[in-house]
């Protein structure tokens, strides 16, 4: 314990880290007060029981950090930014020349999430009024006129825009990934709110349906935390030539989950869209599309096979397509070559890609099946317990003990970069 006591002391000395860190827990605090501050003209009381009702919108509500129940300024959250970097990694596959620039290093990334940033703001316009549309269907609104469309439109628009600001800000002052980071305040922030729930629903009788559901939880966190830390090491040898001494190697981390969360976060802005097309037109005068919307909205059920398979799939397919992007072999292989070094037993050039794309599809497979398991954990915890909290399924534990791993690798890297600092200075 007394080590960790010194961690802490060293973290807090070192003056910029501890700047980082304040910062940060600034940012949190900026995001959690505009989780409450309310759109005018809402129902609020109403919409927070529709959300009681409805697993799909609580997930919805999660990844808006919790914003969504309460309706509040910041209420559509990061997804249509999210959405805007789905629609960007897809473009650069259809473009060259947005390929092209990806590949120019941290200008040709800078340039693309302008890009990014700017395709979010019509997203979010067009996101701000079919929320409205879906509110409008749902008697939550209690006013109807221009002037209430636009100040909600408007609104919404400008509180999800201040939240992507917020999380850049984390990115380049505090300490992070700023997207991963907010999602996961929004969760550990609601966590209190959803474990008093539970406590107030309690009934003795289900004292064996909690610690089952106890049990579940403690493996899904020492298999997150196992995965997410595995890596299949890839030696490198290199040429004397290259080297300058005899024998020299180092290794390529190949890790299990080379995705992280990403891929979850992907899916759940995909697989909400068919509820949410459903529940836009199931009021609609044209009775066949009523009764296409009705039908759509039973198909995807949160806890029908339908829903669950497809986003079983979908976070599979995501997490092949950003492994992917991340892990370029074709671009590591060329690299290779350039600087002399070479896979044990394995010609440079093709060769050497071919192996790496072989590695790479068995460790990512086992990921994406992990990562596919963990999205649709919560139904399969509810049909198994009949205890319904996302705030601590499968998903929100993975982004939590991602960030927090990530975020502590972060912070120790920069530890042992101050130490080094000190040994020269000597």
């Amino acid at each position: 314990m007394s080590k960790y006591f010194q961690t802490l002391i060293r973290i807090f000395k070192a003056k910029d880290l501890r700047k980082k860190i304040l910062f940060t827990a600034l940012i949190f605090f900026v995001f959690r007060l505009f989780a409450y501050v309310p759109v005018p003209g809402v129902d609020i009381v109403s919409l927070k029981q529709l959300f009681a009702s409805s697993q799909l919108l609580s997930l919805l509500d999660v990844f808006s950090g919790g914003t969504l129940a309460n309706f509040s300024v910041m209420s559509l959250g990061l997804n249509p930014y999210i959405n805007a970097s789905i629609i960007m990694q897809l473009l650069q596959l259809v473009f060259p020349k947005l390929e092209e620039l990806a590949k120019e290093g941290e200008s040709g990334r800078e340039k693309i999430n302008q890009y990014t940033r700017y395709l979010s703001v019509p997203l979010t316009v067009l996101q701000a009024f079919g929320m409205y549309i879906l509110l409008k269907n749902s008697n939550l609104i209690n006013a109807v006129t221009p002037l209430t469309i636009l100040s909600l439109v408007a609104t919404m628009t400008a509180g999800s825009i201040l939240l992507m600001w917020l999380g850049e800000m984390i990115s380049e002052k505090g300490i992070g990934n700023g997207i991963s980071m907010v999602i996961f305040a929004g969760i550990v922030g609601r966590l209190p709110i959803s474990l008093a729930q539970q406590g107030a629903l309690f009934d003795p009788s289900q004292i064996k349906d909690v610690l089952i559901f106890a049990v579940m939880a403690l493996v899904v966190i020492v298999s997150i935390v196992f995965v997410t830390e595995s890596q299949r090491p890839i030696r490198v040898n290199y040429s004397r030539r290259a080297s300058g001494q005899s024998g020299a190697s180092s290794f390529i981390p190949l890790r299990v989950n080379q995705a992280g969360v990403i891929p979850i976060i992907f899916a759940v802005s995909l697989i909400l869209l068919p509820t949410t097309f459903a529940r836009f037109f199931e009021r609609s005068p044209n009775v066949f599309i009523a009764n296409m919307s009705q039908n759509l909205d039973r198909l995807f059920n949160p806890q029908g096979i339908m829903y669950n398979a497809t986003y079983f799939l979908l976070v599979v397919a995501f997490t092949f397509f950003y492994t992917t992007v991340a892990f370029n072999t074709k671009q590591i292989s060329e690299m290779l070559m350039k600087q002399g070094g070479f896979l044990p037993g394995i010609r440079p050039g093709s060769s050497t890609k071919s192996y790496l794309d072989h590695i790479s599809l068995r460790i990512t497979l086992f990921g994406a099946l992990f990562l596919g398991l963990i999205a649709i954990l919560p139904s399969i915890g509810q049909s198994l317990t009949g205890i319904t909290s996302l705030m601590i399924g499968g998903t929100g534990l993975l982004i939590v003990v991602s960030v927090v791993l990530e975020t502590a690798k972060q912070i120790e890297s920069q530890l042992v970069t101050r130490s080094y600092e000190g040994f020269l200075k000597r």
